[in-house]
């Protein structure tokens, strides 16, 4: 197997780049350089590419810690319904969001059951409709989005609805977490959804989930490289006792450390990614993945921290950006104990 990016791949780490580093607003220029229609198909003006591409997007916006929506709308929404989704829902849903003029998102977790595969919310059919009732925690951009991707349980076993936010019988509870971006618990009371808004085959659930995580897992990866850049050029240009910090014996296995955690998870989130991309099994991949990341990468930031001292801190220094988007990574992730509880059941069968 061969890990190395693509030309198209390359290309579009380097543009995404490029448009992070400008003083354009940031997420209309991501949507007119095209790199929010990767993965939309040529009829609706896309490139008709996957998972692979829509990663190296992902990366970069990490690499970065830039503050735009691309998890929420791409992992969450464009590829799930790209993949899973009829004619008429891509054509509906995803120009739109190719644009920078809708976001689409995913409520992937109910109450202490981070992305259940079997969800306590349900689905029953009435007169030709479905009617949603439940509660789901931590949906980013839940007010913001044109629709938000809702696993359920029906009769029939597990489903994803198509949930307008602004339905009758939607609450919407806005909820802090670290990197202050827009999240909410969503409770659902007989919550109609026409037969059109259901998405996918019985597997939606599942696909739904190994996109969230591959996604996470890339914006995760470009995280942790973005805060061991920052990290390194710190020590290397701080001097102290006449020194630069880089040149201690301590200070130089600290960053070593993270340079291991970073290359670590970069290998394991890019095997995850690649067996996804390339139609194969990935879910044991994205499990240990998921796990390194989500195991490794807050350690990381705290050493990052501390080789900082009190710049690492300070509101106005970028680094604060990259730990507290790691920290609600780790937690879309479920956290580590569950990950590691994940494999240990696919260990055991």
């Amino acid at each position: 197997m061969d890990f190395s990016l693509d030309d198209t791949q390359t290309e579009i780490a380097a543009l995404t780049a490029k448009v992070l580093g400008s003083d354009d607003d940031v997420w209309r220029a991501l949507a007119s350089s095209g790199l929010l229609a990767l993965a939309l198909p040529p009829e609706l003006e896309g490139d008709g590419l996957g998972v692979a591409e829509v990663a190296q997007v992902l990366t970069e916006v990490g690499r970065a810690a830039a503050p735009v929506p691309a998890y929420a709308a791409l992992a969450l929404g464009v590829l799930p319904v790209e993949t899973l989704g009829t004619p008429a829902q891509r054509a509906h849903l995803l120009p739109p969001v190719a644009a920078g003029e809708a976001l689409l998102t995913a409520a992937l977790h109910e109450p202490s059951a981070p992305l259940t595969a079997e969800p306590a919310a349900t689905a029953r059919a009435v007169g030709g409709r479905w009617l949603l009732s439940g509660v789901k925690t931590a949906v980013p951009y839940a007010e913001q989005a044109a629709r938000i991707l809702t696993p359920v349980s029906t009769p029939y076993g597990t489903a994803v609805h198509l949930v307008d936010p602004r339905a009758d019988g939607v609450t919407l509870l806005p909820t802090r977490n670290s990197a202050g971006t827009p999240e909410c618990t969503v409770r659902l009371d007989d919550v109609a959804v026409e037969e059109t808004g259901l998405l996918g085959d019985r597997g939606a659930v599942a696909a739904l989930h190994r996109f969230a995580v591959a996604g996470a897992l890339a914006l995760g990866d470009g995280l942790l490289a973005g805060a061991l850049a920052l990290t390194v050029r710190h020590v290397g240009e701080r001097t102290q006792f006449g020194r630069p910090l880089a040149t201690f014996q301590a200070v130089a296995g600290q960053i070593a450390d993270v340079y291991v955690a970073a290359r670590t998870v970069h290998l394991a989130v890019t095997s995850a990614v690649w067996r996804l991309a390339s139609g194969l099994d990935a879910d044991a991949e994205l499990d240990v993945a998921a796990y390194w990341l989500a195991e490794q990468a807050p350690k990381a930031l705290a050493t990052c921290h501390h080789l900082h001292g009190g710049v690492g801190v300070d509101e106005t220094y970028p680094l604060h950006r990259f730990s507290s988007a790691v920290k609600d990574l780790g937690r879309a992730l479920g956290g580590a104990a569950h990950r590691l509880g994940r494999l240990g059941d696919r260990v055991a069968g």
